[in-house]
């Protein structure tokens, strides 16, 4: 498949209550503010927000990732707000498509994080015809596992990353 086909197929996505659309350079200020919170980054081990240029470097890092290879970070919306950032990229290092995602604190125990997870490996296994995704997840952040978990993940054990432990969760296409 061509990476335009790609874009196209996994640029907009809709579930039950999500909107998932292609990250942009508008998103910088809910980026920003979203990895300024503490809550967000207390898995971290430097539990410290981002300062601004940190989420602009983050957000180039993103808008790069879909012109290089047509797909990548999602804004998520609920309700016509935006609740976080999610997406599939690849990983240096790592074989398989890379989950992650971020939401505001606001959303959290609503089961949003679950349906991103469901319709994220839908893309990974349909559109872009991965064979295998995988999760990283500190281990200070046990509801992120069982997401993973609840969604056929299986942990392959810790890794180091960034100089400190870090639990790799992956599924392949025919889960497990």
């Amino acid at each position: 498949m061509a990476m335009d086909e790609h874009t196209d197929a996994v640029a907009d996505r809709r579930t039950a209550r999500l909107h998932l659309r292609r990250i942009r350079a508008d998103d910088l200020a809910d980026l920003a503010a979203l990895f300024a919170l503490p809550e967000t980054v207390a898995h971290r081990p430097r539990p410290i927000g981002d300062p601004p240029d940190v989420s602009r470097s983050r957000l180039e890092q993103a808008l790069s990732h879909w012109r290089e290879y047509g797909f990548g970070t999602w804004t998520i919306a609920a309700e016509r707000r935006t609740i976080g950032f999610g997406g599939l990229t690849l990983k240096s290092g790592y074989t398989g498509l890379n989950i992650s995602y971020h939401l505001f604190p606001h959303s959290w125990r609503r089961g949003y994080a679950s349906e991103f997870v469901g319709e994220a490996v839908a893309v990974a296994f349909g559109p872009l015809a991965a064979e295998r995704v995988i999760g990283l997840v500190r281990p200070a952040n046990p509801a992120s596992r069982r997401v993973l978990e609840r969604a056929g993940f299986v942990s392959e054990g810790e890794v180091d990353y960034g100089g400190s432990p870090i639990t790799l969760l992956a599924r392949g296409r025919t889960g497990g």
